[in-house]
């Protein structure tokens, strides 16, 4: 046991590191002067060739060699097989990676943030070209350090959804994007023009923070700040850093909080002995994201959920929703309107916007796509798509913020995300059959702390396969569930 417990000191060492980089990361998005941009980059270029170092230093392979026979003697479940496990997988793909190459790669994620959020509000491309061109030369390279069997992508997509291969993922693409594409076309009109106004910021900065405290949230335990492109980051279970974006002419605010929002919940859930090692974090992005997506769309896009918030809203925006009936509201939340930003994108149309960037991100890889002519070939795929026309590189290409700090393979997790939302939703639904009453009485802990006990706290123990076969039966992604929820809505929404 001795070796066990230099390897989790060693472990916390390198999480304590990884979180004060996330600070400063965080901090760059959220406060830091435009200025800071490129000592920033260097800090945490420092921190993160520290980081790497340590996390790959033999000793830490010795350890995890000696450690074998202990693992075999451990119960799979426990705590302690989970993190030689796991360690071992993440210490092994470390070793592939040199230095200096992570090191360029956490340096050109932290000048490119700045570069994009610059080229954003100035509807720039040229200016963002030379931050992506350098981004993508760095992934390729990172590619070049592993020997996928699947496709050179599936390098990229394992850093956020691990195990899986290129190919699964465009075995679910096939599936939903001809679905989606057909309830989309056939989605009946719903008048939503009263969502679109005049929606002061303050108001909805006052009415999201009156959201967030009954999702679950301990007092104390995180905060909620305005930025670029809404995000959550987290540094303990009980320091969870929430963002969100206000806009003078709409209350996406709303959602876009309780996505976030799903995020931290998922981290607040993290059991506390999983903290300061490798296992206090979700299995997946897409796990993570099926969270998310639970609680801004299963949770806060129901009828159950505004019978009870619908009135505070309106509260706060008399003169906009006074005169809308609850049933107009949830008719109107829950539409299928293809537009341009995918963020503020429907439930119907939003892993259709995954779907694009997941193929134009195998392009930019391969090389099939030339960077300079990325602009218009996303134009004419979002015609292709979502039948919208561009108007900007600001509501185009420019967008997101992922590429900007070289998160390329990210984006499918989103739409992955969505699918297994409704596979753990089922199981939700059977541990929980009142669940539209709590929801309409404003009681939205029970769903919080099932989720929690079931989910969270298991924090990366598993893998994602591991972690949905013990949730629902199965670990096969399925989007069926998915598409079914999504024509029922559609139904309900026609005119009777």
């Amino acid at each position: 046991m001795d070796d066990l417990r230099t390897l989790r000191g060693r472990l916390a060492e390198i999480s304590d590191l990884s979180r004060a980089a996330g600070v400063l990361g965080w901090e760059q998005r959220v406060s830091m002067p435009p200025l800071g941009t490129e000592s920033r980059a260097e800090s945490l270029a420092t921190l993160g060739r520290v980081i790497h170092d340590r996390f790959t230093d033999p000793e830490i392979g010795r350890l995890l060699h000696r450690l074998s026979a202990l693992e075999e003697s451990l119960d799979y479940d426990s705590d302690d097989a989970s993190l030689i496990r796991v360690t071992r997988r993440d210490y092994e793909k470390a070793c592939r990676v040199p230095t200096e190459l992570r090191v360029e790669m956490t340096r050109a994620a932290a000048s490119g943030h700045h570069a994009w959020v610059e080229a954003r509000k100035n509807d720039d491309f040229a200016s963002f070209l030379p931050y992506l061109r350098r981004n993508v030369e760095l992934k390729r390279r990172y590619i070049e350090c592993f020997e996928p069997a699947d496709l050179p992508y599936t390098a990229l997509l394992d850093d956020y959804e691990p195990g899986m291969t290129t190919t699964e993922v465009r075995d679910v693409f096939a599936t939903l994007r001809p679905a989606l594409t057909e309830l989309v076309r056939n989605a009946p009109e719903v008048d939503a023009s009263f969502l679109h106004g005049a929606f002061d910021p303050e108001a909805q900065r006052r009415f999201v923070e009156r959201l967030l405290p009954p999702l679950g949230f301990v007092d104390g335990a995180w905060r909620l700040d305005p930025t670029a492109h809404p995000f959550c980051t987290s540094f303990s279970n009980r320091d969870v850093r929430l963002t969100t974006r206000y806009r003078h002419d709409d209350l996406e605010s709303v959602w876009s909080t309780l996505h976030e929002a799903g995020h931290g919940l998922y981290a607040h859930g993290i059991a506390d002995s999983l903290m300061r090692t490798p296992l206090g974090g979700a299995p997946s992005l897409g796990v993570n994201e099926s969270q998310s997506r639970t609680w801004e769309n299963l949770v806060g896009r129901s009828r159950p959920f505004w019978t009870h918030w619908y009135g505070p809203l309106q509260e706060t925006f008399p003169e906009q929703l006074g005169n809308v009936d609850l049933d107009a509201f949830v008719r109107a939340i829950n539409r299928a309107e293809p537009g341009l930003i995918r963020v503020d994108a429907d439930e119907t149309t939003y892993s259709l916007h995954i779907i694009l960037r997941f193929e134009l991100e195998q392009d930019l890889i391969d090389g099939t796509v030339p960077l300079d002519d990325l602009p218009e070939i996303w134009n004419a795929r979002m015609k292709e798509f979502l039948g919208v026309d561009v108007p900007s590189n600001s509501d185009g290409v420019l967008q997101d913020v992922h590429w900007s700090g070289g998160g390329i393979g990210y984006f499918p997790t989103y739409a992955l995300g969505n699918v297994i939302s409704l596979q753990i939703w089922a199981k939700v639904r059977e541990a929980l059959p009142d669940l539209d009453d709590q929801l309409a009485a404003g009681d939205l802990l029970q769903l919080s702390d099932w989720l929690r006990d079931n989910l969270y706290s298991l924090g990366r123990k598993f893998t994602p396969k591991e972690t949905l076969e013990r949730l629902t039966g199965s670990d096969a992604i399925d989007p069926q569930p998915y598409l079914a929820y999504l024509s029922d809505k559609m139904a309900s929404l026609a005119p009777a």
